[in-house]
């Protein structure tokens, strides 16, 4: 249903490195990269991220988060090491979330701009 997603950073230079960390382990990486925006996808970019002076304000109230699939277990936890060592903060330790469903194994990071990310594969 959805082609792509798009969300405004101050720091580009921070995204560009806290992104190609988190998501190598994933398999997606930086398909556009430019002076004031980034693409990161498979094959094509499904997130953009563009440069700013006023992005979202971080509300962890809100519910809003992204999440993205994950080949294995493997790569949700080196998902979640690689965001933290990148400057993300921890907002959910890799594991099975069996109240969202059978299998559902997942981990939650803040990225430097506050957006909350997921990594999630199934069994």
């Amino acid at each position: 249903m959805i082609d792509h997603v798009s969300i405004g950073v101050r720091d580009i230079a921070r995204a560009r490195t806290f992104y190609n960390a988190a998501f190598a382990p994933l398999g997606y990486t930086c398909l556009s990269d430019g002076e004031t925006s980034l693409g990161y996808g498979k094959g094509q970019p499904a997130l953009w991220i563009s440069a700013t002076d006023k992005p979202v304000p971080p509300d962890m109230a809100s519910g809003l988060h992204f999440c993205f699939t994950a080949p294995s277990q493997a790569a949700v936890r080196d998902f979640h090491a690689a965001a933290l060592e990148a400057g993300g903060k921890d907002n959910g330790k890799p594991g099975l979330r069996k109240d969202y469903g059978p299998g559902y194994y997942a981990a939650f990071v803040v990225d430097p701009d506050g957006y909350r990310i997921e990594a999630y594969c199934a069994g």
